[in-house]
């Protein structure tokens, strides 16, 4: 490792992270004879201090920190030993049930952002259920040259697992790890894995909720989780290239902990999900606040195939003082299309009345969709007028010179010719009452 040592030292300065990313790029599918490196280096005694120890295989060696928790550790709300017990409510996302002992967890640290061939995972992170513990492998590499071996051992771990769970791992980490094996030259891939990818169904539910969707943030809101003293991973690789610099690997201890904290926190949104899809988490942790989060959860679970809890979430979320006119008409559409028109019209009018400003939007489609319904099923042309109007007073007083005023103008001139044709049925109406 010195050769490479001297060679990052005098990368060092503006465009010493770039240089040092290209360098650390390049495959290295090279078998080293004997398991080991020709020229063994005594380890830093700083690695120790914080569990990180050298793993060697066949083909070469690379670091390596292993942790090892009690079912019973507790990581916010949840202890990581509740899988046992959730994990059977992660069906709904494959149609059939993993055991809590097949579901790996993978989190990355790389040099970079993308899934190109200058992107390096120099930390790659597992978790997984074993016995009665829940165990956490690091691996990190210190050069270009131990990647290879580290991929191997990571490529056999996989074997042994069906399923994946990830945060945003469909479309970074897992194509980074499969990247790497490619360029790696890497035969007999385990490219099945059923993936489990929890950023989605996060954003279906929070996506207006909460302010950040990063994982850090989730785990704060809604798991229970405060991090102290965490190293942002947007540091990760900072610390990660001053390392190959000063050969320092005490600043890397915040990295495998952030790693290893990230690792924890999926595993434990796996469980809030799996209890979720349960129908069971409510009466865990009592159920949200906010009007929206109850209607987005009650439309996803709707969506994963459940039908029990979604109905008690949208009661909630009909009943909430709170919410907002846009919450009110999401969960109207979701009445109409279901057939459950009282309640749709309750909504549509209360959303009208939360928004008060004639230049709402929501309260406009309220009044839109009113027309509609009195017009097409209630057959009370009076009261499609009324709500007619009230919308076509809403659009004009919405259009200015903006750029989404060319579909304003475009809706009022709908809501116009309704407004036409309702008064054209209405006469039509008192002309037969006339001649009645």
């Amino acid at each position: 490792m010195s050769g490479l040592r001297n060679r990052m030292n005098r990368l060092r300065g503006t465009e010493a992270s770039s240089s040092v990313e290209a360098v650390l790029a390049e495959p290295t599918n090279v078998t080293v004879e004997g398991g080991a490196h020709e020229e063994e280096e005594e380890l830093h005694p700083a690695w120790s201090s914080f569990g990180v120890g050298v793993r060697r295989n066949e083909y070469g060696a690379y670091l390596l920190r292993k942790t090892v928790y009690p079912l019973d550790h507790r990581h916010g709300t949840h202890a990581v030993g509740e899988l046992t017990e959730a994990a059977a409510g992660l069906a709904a996302f494959h149609r059939e049930t993993p055991s809590p002992e097949s579901i790996l967890y993978l989190d990355l640290e790389t040099t970079g952002l993308g899934v190109g061939a200058g992107n390096v995972p120099f930390m790659v992170g597992i978790g997984y259920l074993s016995g009665d513990s829940f165990i956490i492998e690091q691996t990190l590499i210190r050069h270009p040259a131990e990647e290879y071996a580290m991929l191997q051992d990571l490529q056999a771990k996989l074997r042994n697992y069906s399923y994946l769970a990830t945060y945003n791992g469909k479309t970074f980490d897992w194509p980074l790890v499969q990247n790497r094996m490619i360029m790696n030259a890497m035969r007999g891939q385990t490219w099945q894995l059923k993936h489990l990818d929890f950023l989605h169904p996060s954003r279906s539910i929070w996506r207006n909720t909460l302010a950040s969707l990063k994982l850090s943030h989730i785990e704060e809101e809604r798991l229970g989780i405060a991090r102290m003293e965490d190293v942002p991973g947007s540091l990760a690789p900072q610390l990660y290239f001053q390392f190959l610099a000063d050969g320092n690997p005490a600043p890397l201890e915040g990295v495998f902990r952030h790693n290893e904290s990230d690792l924890l926190s999926l595993t434990c949104l796996s469980i809030r999900f799996g209890y979720l899809l349960q129908e069971t988490v409510f009466e865990r942790i009592g159920y949200p606040v906010e009007a929206e989060e109850l209607v987005r959860t009650g439309l996803w679970l709707g969506r994963m195939g459940r039908s029990t809890l979604p109905e008690e979430l949208f009661r909630r979320a009909a009943a909430a003082e709170t919410a907002a006119p846009s919450s009110l008409l999401m969960l109207a559409a979701a009445d109409k299309k279901a057939g459950n028109w009282e309640r749709a019209v309750l909504l549509w009018q209360k959303a009208i009345l939360r928004a008060g400003d004639k230049h709402n939007e929501d309260a406009k489609e309220a009044c839109i969709e009113l027309a509609m319904y009195y017009e097409h099923r209630s057959k009370d042309l009076e009261s499609a007028l009324a709500f007619a109007l009230q919308a076509l007073e809403r659009s004009e007083a919405a259009i200015g010179y903006g750029r989404r005023d060319s579909k304003r103008r475009a809706e009022a001139e709908a809501v116009r010719n309704r407004i036409t044709r309702l008064r054209r049925k209405l006469g039509q109406q008192e002309g037969r009452g006339m001649s009645g």
